[in-house]
């Protein structure tokens, strides 16, 4: 790879629509036959559905093909071949790596990968992070531990892809990890919104070091909406003195989408590994044009052990109106993703999304980072409390601040909030993905 270009693949990455979408419908075809052919659970879904691969000759043809669930997934594993059950589609002595969801929303999936499927996700990355400006002359320091969760490993190995140094910061807790960082002079970092904020915190009240004197000048965000949220993003790029980037991925999905160093405001849909649809929540209708929100249903093109053929993410998401100025094809989701169907509810009759709380919360000055939003019901009522901190030094604003809080919720959300202010460190701290959203309403 040429390192003037700002391409990591010239010839995908500007492949004109036309030529894309036979390539798409190419890639279809086959991974569908293969797990039509090779997976018990896939074939038992489309014979039961009457499609088959034969039937496959459009892109419109493709929205015939049933959909697959994570619940779905979840009921056939644990069960042999062990434990991953009739999804797969490799002999088991060909599966090199396991990991596993988070559990989040339920039951962890197992998620099997060959050498060639791990490989694919280092490819999947070396899209992303040359997108966003890694070289490689840069030093990558990853803070988390590593673990079961796909989280960073595959950013790990797509680093060490395009020619990056790697520093696994695993076991070291948030001061060590401030002061690797410092001692190395580290260039990039990969991370989770809330544990960046987290960092920055940590480097001013522990170490009495302002992070913006450190060496990093490249962050990449994952696991929460938060680096596509620009109020958050401006904390992160305040406090870091670097380039925030976005990017979207999943255990059982693959790394989809990725800002970049544009920042236009979207994510690209790496149309030449994947296969994104937007679907009604309600309806489940094709949205085509911008303008209107829905489920995102995706296909990964090149992932073989355990296929994800038209997998409903339940990531809410929409197509953006405008083109990149980078000279990329690849269609623009605007806004990154913008929350999950499960979690954007109805409150007061009013649609509620955590990423628009987030966005009220990160922009109003003199609060702390943290903060957490319980909804319940009172009586056949429902309540919203919001818990947030004060920064030591806003402490004399309190009125203005509770002011501003509250107006700026009610005309962004539309919504009534009990405000709860705490000193700072009185809530729940998180490295890797934040549970700051309650909906205390589903388990009544």
């Amino acid at each position: 790879m040429t390192i003037t270009t700002p391409y990591w693949n010239p010839l995908l990455e500007t492949l004109d629509r036309e030529r894309l979408q036979k390539l798409q419908l190419k890639k279809f075809q086959r991974i569908f036959k293969w797990a039509f052919d090779h997976s018990r659970f896939h074939r038992s879904l489309y014979e039961r559905s009457g499609i088959t691969p034969s039937d496959i000759q459009s892109l419109d043809d493709i929205r015939h093909v049933p959909t697959v669930e994570k619940s779905m997934m979840r009921d056939i594993q644990r069960k042999d071949p062990f434990p991953y059950g009739d999804a797969l589609c490799v002999p088991i002595e060909d599966v090199t790596e396991f990991r596993q969801t988070s559990g989040t929303t339920g039951q962890p999936v197992y998620q099997p990968d060959t050498w060639a499927d791990w490989e694919w996700w280092a490819e999947c990355w070396a899209y992303i992070i040359w997108a966003q400006g890694y070289r490689p002359r840069d030093r990558v320091f990853i803070p988390f531990g590593y673990n079961i969760f796909v989280a960073f490993w595959a950013g790990h190995y797509g680093a060490e892809k395009i020619g990056c140094e790697v520093v696994p910061g695993g076991v070291l807790d948030t001061t060590a990890r401030l002061l690797k960082i410092q001692e190395l002079m580290a260039t990039v970092m990969m991370a989770t919104p809330t544990y960046i904020l987290g960092m920055a915190d940590a480097a001013r009240n522990q170490l009495g070091i302002d992070p913006a004197t450190l060496s990093i000048d490249k962050i990449t965000c994952a696991g929460e909406p938060g680096a596509s949220i620009p109020s958050t993003k401006h904390r992160m790029e305040s406090a870091w003195g670097a380039k925030v980037y976005d990017h979207s991925d999943a255990t059982e999905i693959g790394a989809w989408s990725y800002e970049c160093m544009a920042q236009s405001g979207g994510l690209h849909v790496n149309k030449g590994m994947f296969l994104v649809e937007i679907q009604d929540v309600d309806t489940g209708e094709p949205i085509t044009e911008p303008g209107r929100k829905g489920k995102m249903i995706i296909t990964a093109f090149d992932r073989i052990a355990q296929p994800c053929v038209r997998f409903d993410s339940k990531d809410v998401i929409e197509w953006a109106d405008y083109a990149c100025p980078c000279g990329r094809t690849y269609r623009l989701i605007k806004g990154g993703v913008l929350g999950r169907a499960d979690d954007i509810t109805k409150v007061k009759g009013v649609l509620l999304s955590p990423s628009a709380i987030e966005k009220v919360v990160r922009g109003v000055s003199g609060l702390g980072n943290e903060y957490e939003v319980i909804v319940e019901k009172k009586e056949d009522t429902d309540r919203i409390t919001l818990k947030v901190e004060f920064l030591p030094e806003a402490e004399s604003r309190r009125m203005d601040i509770e002011k501003e809080l509250t107006d700026q919720l009610r005309l962004k959300t539309n919504l009534r909030y009990d405000l709860q202010f705490h000193s700072m460190g009185e809530l729940p701290r998180y490295e890797v993905k934040a549970k700051r959203f309650k909906n205390l309403r589903k388990k009544a």
